[in-house]
């Protein structure tokens, strides 16, 4: 076997050392890292020296976000704390448009799900471009708030507030008296504006801690800044007798073809109203969809001349004043009478009539001469006294004063008017409260739609007496139950109670003509019961009754009927046990109540 060559001593001197560069290399990298490092850690100290608060804030800033908690609205309540509006809790949708990489992609999304114009909405996102918040759909369906969520939309882009939508239970019932509340929570209208404080409440706050992609953490509450949510308050009215009044109404409107009517029911002596129901009226939960005209809330807005509902009140005075008594006859004059250059006219020619009689066959010629007896100052002075001219002072926006003209501007013509309900203006819950202060004893109460506050014993109530209580009793239990068992009224008679009230057939202006209307007519009623201790009053009043439907006009034809029927319903419902027994009713023809028809000019002004 051949031993192996040797290898020449100067080929092994010139083979580099093992290892040696590598060595250097890796020294080079480790010095670079440690000079990059110190350069970091000197950058660092820098900044934490310099601007380290300012750093800190900032990155506390990017990880917990502010956020307001709407408070909940309070809920309208009627007397028996039944539910008339509440509030419900929704979902609305934002986004963050700066934070979208693709803004068009995302609208199409959306646009799909919420059923929104995709081309309207990516234009909106692109010139809102910058900014942080953006609605894109507020109060969503359930199903909606399913559907965006199914969406898996970047975390960041996009969320959800919860806002709340008014809901009322009992459909239309009072509409026009509980008002609305915009999609921003503001009242409107009714006891939503009247008392927007307090049933909106105080918004309170929280802070959001939130991770790098925006997702909620943790929920922290600021005791500070804690929410308030929205007072409950009760209504004066009860459920069961605004529905009545509203089927009253929806009869009505079936029945004469009117442009419009109302109702009230009031409680005489505290002054409580327990339905104010007008039409025509809208749906609450759609809005959108009302006639400008139904928004109205007749009963305190619309005002017209009261008619022969206004007697009652110049009979009392007059007893009162003396100037007339109780078993005196008046001579009617066969139904023409002349005062000065005027002419009036009964709608039957009477001759000798009782004071019970003048106002149970509503005599204008009677009532006339009543009237100069009291002359015009005290004429005048009873008006006032009575609350016409002014407010009732009821808790509703919109109320209408009414019209009486200052006493120098009363002329003799007025001396005859008055007494007939002509040359002054009421609405119907004026009409109503004059009544309401025969039935309770001559005293002038305020009306109210508001019970008192949880702890407060009384209401800004003024109770006033107009009218001898001796007076107010004796002409309710009398001659206004005669109009009713035997006069004007007679179709609002009900079976076992002895009701009390008087008619009225008010003429309209002609807009065309500047005169009384033949054909454009107020008829009206406005009754009570029991006669002995009074539970009730209501009034109905229908204007422009369609006379080609029925052939008739009259407050006794159209407004008594129902207010009968209205009437009857509250008597039951609040448990009043029937006064009389039943009986056939008088055999005594009803007699057409007019307030001066052939007067064809109104007193200009």
């Amino acid at each position: 076997m051949n031993a192996p060559l040797p290898i020449p001593v100067s080929a092994t001197a010139r083979l580099p050392p093992v290892g040696r560069p590598s060595r250097r290399r890796g020294m080079l990298v480790a010095l670079g890292i440690l000079a990059l490092f110190g350069i970091l850690t000197t950058r660092i100290v820098t900044l934490h020296l310099e601007h380290g608060e300012q750093l800190q804030g900032l990155a506390q800033k990017q990880r917990m976000v502010e956020e307001e908690i709407l408070p909940r609205p309070g809920d309208l309540l009627d007397r028996q704390g039944r539910v008339l509006a509440t509030s419900l809790e929704m979902q609305s949708l934002f986004v963050a448009p700066r934070r979208m990489a693709d803004k068009t992609r995302c609208a199409q999304q959306l646009a799909e799900v919420l059923r929104l114009d995709p081309r309207g909405l990516a234009e909106r996102f692109e010139s809102q471009a910058e900014k942080g918040f953006l609605w894109v759909k507020r109060r969503l369906s359930p199903e909606e708030v399913v559907a965006v969520r199914r969406l898996k939309l970047p975390a960041d882009t996009w969320g959800f507030r919860t806002e709340y939508r008014r809901f009322h239970p009992q459909g239309v019932c009072a509409a026009q008296v509980l008002g609305q509340r915009t999609i921003d929570g503001v009242g409107q209208g009714g006891i939503e504006r009247v008392c927007d404080q307090r049933l909106r409440g105080q918004p309170g706050r929280r802070r959001l801690k939130l991770d790098a992609r925006g997702r909620v953490l943790e929920v922290l509450p600021d005791p500070e800044h804690p929410v308030r949510h929205g007072e409950n308050i009760t209504l004066a009215l009860d459920v069961y007798i605004q529905l009545q009044a509203e089927q009253v109404l929806d009869e009505v409107m079936s029945e004469w073809k009117p442009k419009s009517a109302c109702a009230v029911v009031l409680e005489p002596h505290s002054g409580d109203v327990l339905a104010m129901a007008s039409r025509p009226t809208y749906d609450p939960e759609h809005p959108e969809r009302a006639p400008a005209d139904a928004w109205t809330n007749r009963t305190i807005q619309d005002q017209y001349e009261p008619g022969s509902t206004f007697k009652p009140l110049i009979v009392a005075w007059g007893l009162d004043q003396g100037v007339i008594r109780r078993d005196e006859v008046l001579h009617c004059e066969h139904g023409e009478y002349r005062m000065g250059k005027r002419l009036l006219h009964d709608h039957h020619p009477y001759g000798e009539l009782s004071i019970a009689d003048v106002l149970a066959k509503s005599s204008n010629i009677g009532m006339a001469k009543i009237g100069e007896r009291l002359t015009n100052a005290r004429l005048h002075a009873v008006t006032v006294a009575a609350g016409f001219g002014r407010k009732t002072g009821i808790e509703l926006p919109g109320e209408s004063s009414g019209r009486v003209w200052p006493l120098k501007q009363w002329t003799r013509y007025s001396t005859g008017s008055i007494p007939m309900g002509q040359e002054l203006t009421a609405t119907p819950l004026q009409i109503a409260n004059s009544l309401a202060l025969l039935a309770n004893g001559g005293y002038l109460v305020t009306p109210h739609i508001l019970l008192p506050r949880e702890g407060e014993e009384t209401r800004s109530t003024v109770r006033t007496q107009v009218i001898q209580t001796e007076t107010a009793d004796w002409l309710r239990r009398g001659p206004l139950v005669d109009v009713v068992s035997k006069g004007t009224g007679k179709k609002a008679a009900l079976p076992g109670y002895r009701v009390f009230g008087k008619t009225g057939t008010a003429q309209k202006v002609d807009p065309q003509t500047g005169e009384y209307s033949r054909q454009l007519h107020v008829s009206s009623f406005v009754c009570g019961a029991p006669a002995d201790h009074p539970r009730a009053v209501v009034i109905v009043s229908v204007d422009e009754p369609s006379v080609s439907v029925n052939g008739e006009h009259f407050g006794g034809s159209v407004a008594a009927p129902a207010a009968g029927r209205l009437l009857k319903k509250v008597l039951e419902y609040l448990r009043v046990a029937p006064e009389v027994s039943p009986s056939p009713g008088m055999n005594v023809a009803q007699e057409p109540d007019l307030d001066d028809s052939r007067r064809s000019t109104p007193r200009g002004r």
